[in-house]
């Protein structure tokens, strides 16, 4: 499907804030005033409101609910009768329940302290905005949003109505995670010069033929097509665009680049500060047809620039089942399923796709005896290492929570760099402060994507 295009959108392109440096692993600013809570009684808990309640809604609900931390007071998903909703349903019964999330606010708006948003890709800005807009604190999937304008529209309110917001990109709150960074201050990694990350799952789409947009069909009597649609632009109802196939088509989802780049380069874009690329190009991709559907096989190349002492960084993505060659100075014979590997002058490492079980690449005896040289864990924790249980005592504790937007913002839009260079089989040369591909000027509509009427958000900011 063809975005129209729109007129460059008056959005101010905000640059990241000073007073979140050093703390937005930690959650050790003060953000809000924890008095803020709606749910002060006996328990002290957060009033909950789940919207997206199947699949990973579902997975995000079991934890909250493990955590002890939360009332659910209301559950929202567009087709409450379908079979991937029911587990929810009957394991909070007495929660109200809606099939719209504009109506579930203006109905109980007041008795709601938060929200997890778990529903596509593209439906997460209308969602999150529209919470944060009355005050509501939010916890949202990744990739966080669809397009660079969402996201920055989404860091603006974080801002504006001072919530707590996060990325549940779960690594990020793992012990693990935190010995990058660790490692990188005590210069055990430095220098780091080439990363290079590949996503080996099998995705939905793999395979598939298509030949154009799929074609219409009954639409469930059950489902609000119009509300799943939120600000997508019209489509025909068919079952492909549904229920995790909806990531096969860039109207809807940002592939395997946008569902796992929040994970496997998460750690190695905090750690060495990569800040925006100067250069994001597509290497290979296989060829589809030219109707947003996402190839299945393709590698990305993002080239970095000096960031204060830091050299320069070429950093290469691989999916849909590519691998690298194995390089000398890895020093592995073999990869695991799917992983990072960063490369250093005096150390290079290599972790899982998490990114997990990170190691400094050097034959296992000598890791082995090196591991009691590694420096403890230096970056504080706040909060026990889970994402959703961070969340909710950020709320509690007024602090802010380490995926928050301020930082998910930077992560997602070089994400979304490479889901561009992807999508048009090019190369980006963006200009991150003027929200412009300045090689490409035919794709500002999709950097500044358009909502549907009735699911614009955030004009004013």
């Amino acid at each position: 499907m063809k975005t129209n295009p729109i007129p460059p959108t008056a959005v101010a392109s905000l640059r990241r804030r000073a007073f979140l440096k050093g703390v937005l692993a930690t959650g050790a600013a003060s953000l809000f005033a924890p008095q803020l809570l709606r749910a002060a009684g006996a328990n002290d808990k957060v009033n909950l409101a789940c919207i997206g309640i199947g699949n990973r809604g579902w997975e995000d609900i079991e934890m909250f609910h493990k955590t002890g931390l939360v009332n659910f007071v209301a559950l929202c998903d567009t087709d409450m009768g379908a079979p991937h909703t029911q587990k929810a349903l009957q394991l909070i019964p007495d929660a109200r329940r809606f099939q719209d999330f504009r109506q579930m606010f203006d109905k109980m708006g007041k008795d709601i302290d938060a929200v997890c948003v778990a529903v596509p890709d593209f439906s997460h800005f209308a969602i999150a905005m529209h919470a944060m807009s009355l005050g509501k604190h939010v916890y949202c999937e990744k990739p966080m949003g669809h397009s660079f304008r969402q996201v920055e529209l989404m860091m603006a309110a974080e801002k504006k109505y001072k919530v707590a917001a996060q990325m549940g990109n779960q690594g990020h709150s793992e012990a693990n995670y935190f010995q990058f960074k660790a490692w990188t201050e005590a210069g055990i990694i430095k220098n780091v010069t080439k990363i290079t990350a590949y996503m080996n799952s099998a995705r939905r789409w793999h395979g598939m033929k298509v030949d154009g947009l799929l074609p219409e069909q009954p639409v469930p009597e059950t489902l609000d097509w119009d509300c799943w649609l939120t600000t997508a632009q019209q489509h025909a109802y068919n079952k492909g665009y549904i229920n995790g196939d909806w990531r096969s088509w860039f109207d809807f989802g940002n592939g395997e680049m946008g569902d796992w780049c929040c994970h496997t380069l998460d750690a190695p874009f905090w750690s060495l500060d990569l800040g925006m690329p100067t250069v994001t190009e597509t290497e290979f991709k296989t060829p589809v047809p030219d109707t947003g559907f996402i190839s299945d096989k393709a590698i990305i190349r993002w080239d970095f620039p000096a960031r204060g002492n830091k050299v320069p960084v070429t950093m290469r993505w691989h999916e849909g089942g590519l691998k690298p060659e194995i390089r000398p100075e890895w020093k592995v014979e073999k990869l695991p399923g799917s992983g990072m590997i960063m490369v250093g002058d005096k150390h290079s490492l290599i972790t899982g796709g998490r990114p997990n079980e990170p190691r400094l690449l050097m034959p296992m005896p000598e890791w082995e005896a090196f591991k009691s040289q590694l420096p403890a864990k230096t970056i504080p924790r706040t909060f026990e290492e889970n994402p959703q249980r961070e969340w909710a005592e950020a709320i509690k504790h007024g602090k802010v929570p380490g995926s928050n937007f301020e930082y998910a913002t930077q992560l997602v839009e070089m994400a979304l760099t490479g889901v561009l260079a992807q999508r048009f089989n090019t190369r980006i040369e963006y200009d991150a402060q003027n929200m412009k591909v300045t090689n490409h000027p035919e794709l500002d509509a999709f950097i500044r994507e358009p909502a549907r009427k009735g699911f614009s958000y955030g004009e004013n900011l």
